[in-house]
């Protein structure tokens, strides 16, 4: 039975736009009540433009051209030539998850009732989304001001039938897309133009997913850790609860707990407890709680914005249909989003950082105790030196992605708009940052997996065992060399589809 979803624009939850964006069929329709809304803002719009009322971007162009006063008998034109001429990106197409996020993100906005467009408009974008119909858009060209201009007006392509689109993974013309579907296309009338392509939904809907992509990498990050310490015979004590406890730090205090939990009924713990010569262990392993549990409070920071974006009216102008008023104003500007996404890609580098510094000491065998890199037969047989390599140049890319977007403002549209965020930069280089991390806990978990293979019979905390079983499932331990490509990639797929992620919420 297929799944439905009735928007009312004021409740999507971040995870129902991931499942939307992916390939489980779920049928999405307007709610009544937003129905009724966005039929009242369409009465106003109508209203203002029989008056002859001057409106930007209604009765007027657009930005530096917002002076220039339109006749109503070209208004429909000046809304189709503003999508034509905004749909100006370029690079390669966006991932068919991150199209369909924005075209629900887009539809949950207008679904608010105060950006002024019919409910046909809605109700179309919708089955674009249910019978899958993905314009291709372009990933550069928008700065996040004014919203996503330059991508959503290639969405808004499709819906006049135009542009370029996908049906059935085959590339194809926006109206023949239309045609096999047996569907109309829209011509756009006054202000819908407008409401398509203003807003933050691009960059917002991307940055939506990576976000639930790194929660899902920073809780496998505390498996991967607890991985290491155990193999490195590291020791647990600085996890205590009562220490945590003196600093509160919400994420430091999630994250020791369950590092706690996932080495619980540690034999390898317990071989070397009372003979040890260390005092403490590197920074890699001790201050875990801290660096990972800032990584958590900065997703966590993040998903407070966009709990709020994909649920805000960023329109401009806004159409209070109650009150009979348009306002212009700037919901639009994609600061909010920027900033928390620059904040989220530092978070990602912070935790890739030390989890290259754990894979580095795992392969050392003077700071291991463990054969050198981790091979049965060191020598003849190179082992995981490379592996570590790999590792450090992932540790390099993300480094370069730490560095913020949204403060690197360029003016545009003649200085009218002369402060941008640059939210949809923001949005792919958090989403970049997320795909590198999963690589490098990918190879944390491998190494690691691969260094406890020389502590058997001793058994690892339950947490940790039931890591490295899943592990063992998809990839043999190392004997003879063997290409590690396919290695990494198998466990890559696992921390992407959220199985350790699982293991560390089930600890938590």
């Amino acid at each position: 039975m297929v799944e439905r979803l009735v928007l009312t624009g004021q409740n999507l939850g971040l995870e129902t736009v991931e499942r939307v964006a992916g390939p489980t069929p779920i049928r999405v329709s307007l709610g009544r009540a937003a129905r009724r809304r966005v039929e009242a803002a369409r009465r106003e719009v109508d209203s203002l433009v029989a008056e002859g009322r001057v409106v930007y971007g209604v009765t007027t162009g657009f930005g530096a051209l917002s002076e220039v006063v339109i006749p109503a008998e070209r208004l429909a034109e000046l809304q189709a030539n503003l999508i034509r001429s905004h749909a100006s990106g370029t690079g390669e197409p966006l991932d068919e998850a991150e199209v369909r996020a924005t075209m629900l993100l887009r539809a949950n906005v207008l679904a608010r009732g105060f950006s002024g467009v019919r409910p046909a408009v809605i109700d179309l974008l919708l089955e674009l989304l249910n019978r899958r119909i993905h314009p291709v858009v372009p990933r550069y060209g928008s700065v996040g001001a004014s919203g996503d201009l330059a991508p959503l007006s290639h969405l808004a392509l499709t819906l006049m039938g135009e542009g370029i689109a996908e049906l059935g993974g085959q590339r194809m013309s926006a109206g023949e897309a239309l045609r096999q579907a047996g569907l109309d296309p829209v011509v756009l009338a006054a202000k819908e133009g407008l409401a398509l392509n203003n807003g933050t939904q691009a960059h917002a809907a991307i940055g939506t997913l990576a976000l639930l992509a790194a929660e899902r990498a920073i809780a496998t990050a505390d498996v991967a850790a607890a991985m290491s310490l155990e193999a490195l015979r590291g020791t647990p004590d600085p996890f205590a609860e009562e220490l945590q406890l003196l600093r509160p730090h919400a994420g430091a205090v999630q994250s020791a707990a369950i590092l706690r939990r996932l080495l619980a009924g540690s034999e390898i713990r317990e071989s070397h407890r009372y003979d040890d010569p260390r005092v403490q262990d590197p920074y890699s392993l001790r201050c875990v709680p801290a660096i990972h549990g800032a990584a958590r409070q900065a997703a966590a920071c993040t998903r407070s914005v966009l709990e709020i974006e994909v649920n805000s009216v960023t329109d401009n102008p806004i159409v209070l249909a109650e009150s009979g008023r348009v306002l212009s104003g700037g919901n639009f500007h994609g600061q909010p989003v920027a900033q928390a996404l620059d904040l989220l890609a530092i978070g990602c580098a912070t935790v890739g950082n030390v989890s290259e510094r754990r894979v580095a000491r795992l392969v050392d065998a003077g700071r291991s105790g463990l054969p050198a890199f981790l091979s049965p037969e060191p020598g003849i047989n190179s082992g995981m030196m490379l592996v570590q390599v790999t590792a450090a140049s992932l540790a390099a890319e993300l480094r370069l992605l730490a560095n913020p977007a949204s403060v690197h403002s360029i003016p545009t549209s003649a200085d009218l708009e002369d402060h941008v965020p640059m939210g949809m930069a923001a949005a792919l280089k958090a989403r970049n940052a997320v795909r590198l991390l999963e690589s490098m806990l990918a190879i944390e978990l491998l190494v690691g997996a691969q260094a406890l293979e020389f502590l058997r019979p001793l058994r690892p905390g339950s947490g940790v065992a039931e890591a490295y079983e899943s592990i063992r499932s998809m990839v043999p331990p190392l004997g003879r060399d063997r290409v590690p490509a396919p290695d990494i990639a198998a466990v890559e797929s696992m921390v992407r589809g959220g199985v350790f992620a699982r293991i560390a919420r089930s600890a938590d």
